[in-house]
């Protein structure tokens, strides 16, 4: 088990930043633990499957915002240069892109199940 401060050094993000912008441990470990019911990992990766280049460009997006707002500092950059890559909604050349947004979402999730209660 670890600590919220534990969690983020855990996946190398700045956890005296994201205190600093949502101002309570407790709002943001509130927030760190919903992260595991996002859906925008599951869309984009069905996105990517399917060859639907809408749903991935979404799913990313919103993928790259939630991990902009919880300071998920290595997240957020994969999931920044798919929603670039993306942003023309074609969805070829996304799985090296894809792979390293997967590498450090299961980096993350894993990090905060530690966390859990």
């Amino acid at each position: 088990k670890m600590n919220l401060e534990e969690c983020y050094e855990a996946i190398d993000s700045d956890y005296d930043d994201v205190m600093r912008r949502l101002g309570s441990e407790t709002l943001v470990r509130k927030f760190v633990l919903k992260f595991l019911d996002d859906t925008s990992f599951r869309g984009l990766k069905e996105g990517l499957e399917n060859q639907d280049a809408e749903l991935a460009f979404r799913s990313a997006h919103t993928l790259k915002g939630v991990c902009q707002n919880l300071g998920f500092d290595n997240l957020y950059e994969v999931s920044f240069d798919i929603t670039e890559k993306l942003r023309g909604r074609d969805t070829d050349g996304c799985e090296e892109l894809f792979a390293k947004v997967t590498e450090q979402y299961e980096k993350t999730t894993d990090a905060i199940r530690m966390m859990e209660d």
